[in-house]
């Protein structure tokens, strides 16, 4: 099979990296995200992963991928795949009020970036929280960078997380 890429940007800022999908090493999860492209959604930084933006979306599969290709210490330019229920991010500490678009589904598909180093997946609530590594970067990752630690100092709001087939 032929690579695959995509195209992950933070919209307003006007900022895209390019990401290989690892066919090889998460086949189930790279299908499933290929089948759902394009995706976009309210960008989030991290608050205890360090060194990561995400967006939350309703489920898109009927069976949610197996935990392929798992780690806890993603590094700089990973792409990683979260299955949560609402419960889990149903508190206001993590960022998601009452009112969040999240809440109410039962499954919640987190895809998300990481983009520099020292990431730790470790939840002080649920303990580890291992990710599916579906997707590496391959051009790009100095950029977008950058504009994540602006995401980080300057805050998310009004900033979408787009993910689509390049």
């Amino acid at each position: 099979m032929a690579d695959r890429y995509l195209t992950v940007a933070l919209e307003s800022r006007g900022v895209q990296c390019t990401a290989r999908l690892l066919t090889d090493k998460a086949p189930r999860t790279c299908e499933a995200v290929w089948q759902a492209l394009p995706l976009a959604g309210d960008v989030y930084h991290a608050k205890y992963a360090r060194n990561e933006i995400y967006a939350l979306f309703p489920a898109f599969t009927a069976e949610e991928p197996p935990l392929e290709n798992p780690t806890v210490t993603p590094i700089p330019g990973d792409l990683c795949y979260f299955t949560f229920s609402d419960v889990q991010l149903g508190t206001a500490s993590y960022g998601y009020g009452e009112g969040a678009p999240h809440q109410g589904r039962s499954t919640v598909v987190d895809l998300a970036l990481f983009y520099e180093r020292n990431n730790l997946l470790l939840n002080g609530d649920v303990g580890w929280v291992p990710g599916i590594v579906w997707g590496t970067v391959v051009e790009g990752l100095d950029v977008m960078a950058e504009a994540c630690q602006g995401l980080w100092r300057n805050g998310a709001a009004g900033e979408t997380l787009s993910f689509r087939r390049a």
